[in-house]
């Protein structure tokens, strides 16, 4: 099955867009904090001129849907719903975190990633990851928000740490997680390179959602409360 699918991520203060193409992938990346706005259409843009296509031959588009930064986020799914209704395309909404521990596994050739981005308050955005083929990730019990102290971790296994949060955070996440612990990559941002890579596999799962349900996860209940503190 071929598919153009087009994707972006604003989840953290990197931001990127990307083009996938029967497999093959463009992107656009720029470590940007609080120019998403500005920066994102241009890279679509510069992208469907790249490949020579417009977005009425898109098949699907897929964004980073979080956890992250309250405004990125939020961008994210603005753009790629006006994107949809626009063109009336179907939407892959993917974890933000399940890119993180792709990108990881790609970059470390590790098959188990423990991915955490900073998600201020003390806390840390947290989710396990091992690669299920296919391009595709498999998640350990279930994503979520909380003081590094309180990490679910798997029982065994050699895993790498990816993200800011370990940056942030790492002293108390090593303490939890262990000798399970083979490497920590804290500068790792995730990109929208990896989030076009699991919206292609789950567009052939058939896991898509009309534009009016591309809505942000930001895993935290009040929202609003913290928003000045998720700044990228």
């Amino acid at each position: 099955m071929s598919e153009l699918l087009l994707a972006i991520e604003t989840s953290t203060p990197a931001c990127s867009a990307a083009l996938s193409i029967d497999g093959a992938v463009l992107e656009r990346y720029a470590l940007a904090p609080r120019q998403h706005a500005a920066l994102m259409l241009p890279m679509i843009e510069s992208l469907l001129l790249e490949a020579g296509i417009t977005v009425s031959q898109l098949d699907v588009v897929a964004f980073g849907r979080g956890p992250g930064s309250f405004t990125g986020v939020r961008i994210a799914a603005s753009v790629i719903q006006g994107i949809a209704f626009a063109a009336d395309l179907p939407v892959v909404p993917v974890s933000t975190l399940a890119a993180l521990a792709l990108g990881g596994m790609q970059m470390t050739k590790g098959t188990q990633v423990m991915a955490a981005l900073d998600a201020r308050k003390a806390e840390v955005y947290w989710g396990c990851y091992t690669h299920a083929g296919n391009g595709a990730v498999m998640l350990h019990d279930s994503e979520c928000v909380c003081a590094p102290a309180d990490i679910p971790c798997p029982d065994s296994g050699d895993w790498v740490g990816v993200g800011s949060g370990w940056e942030a955070c790492g002293e108390t996440l090593m303490q939890k997680a262990g000798e399970r612990i083979v490497r920590v990559v804290p500068d790792f941002e995730p990109r929208a390179s990896d989030v076009a890579r699991l919206g292609v596999h789950d567009y052939r799962q058939g896991l898509v959602v009309g534009p009016e349900a591309a809505v942000p996860v930001y895993l935290r209940n009040n929202v609003a409360e913290v928003k000045k503190s998720l700044r990228q």
